[in-house]
């Protein structure tokens, strides 16, 4: 799951959408394979570190949202190729 969102950010780079969208895929596998080696592993020292990682996805998606509301007012559309930073 996780080099399909890689590959689906490498090689689908139209818009900031889908790109957020493969970053969050990524982050929903380390958190799938993180928990899973948690419950693998028993131990009662790693069980809060998923739900952690689970958070700092939850506050990448609220900002890469945030991103994506601005660039589609500053710029008109969420395409990466009208992006460009001599323009700001």
């Amino acid at each position: 799951m996780f080099i399909l969102g890689l590959s689906g950010l490498t090689f689908h780079r139209t818009h900031l959408l889908s790109a957020l969208l493969c970053l969050e895929g990524m982050m929903l596998s380390i958190f799938i394979a993180f928990s899973l080696w948690a419950l693998q592993m028993s131990s009662h020292n790693f069980s809060t570190s998923p739900l952690l990682l689970l958070a700092f996805s939850a506050c990448e998606a609220s900002i890469g949202l945030a991103l994506l509301v601005a660039t589609a007012r500053t710029h008109g559309s969420d395409r990466i190729n009208t992006l460009n930073l001599l323009q700001c």
